[in-house]
């Protein structure tokens, strides 16, 4: 089971304190979930990673032109 775990504070500095809060936090989201549970998180996140790349392409290429 995915816990729902709230997104952990991220300093504007970005210290090292923050990438073990990054790591702990994904830990306890997926520390009881099953392989095909991963798979689907990972597939969801990958989704939402490439509408975003798509939409930062279009802009650059709108304001190319």
């Amino acid at each position: 089971m995915i816990h729902d775990v709230p997104k952990p504070n991220i300093s504007l500095n970005f210290t090292i304190d923050d990438i073990h809060k990054i790591r702990e936090w994904h830990y306890e989201r997926l520390k009881d979930a099953t392989i095909e549970e991963r798979l689907a998180d990972n597939d969801r996140r990958d989704a939402r990673a490439s509408a975003h790349m798509e939409t930062i392409r279009a802009a650059r290429k709108e304001k190319a032109v």
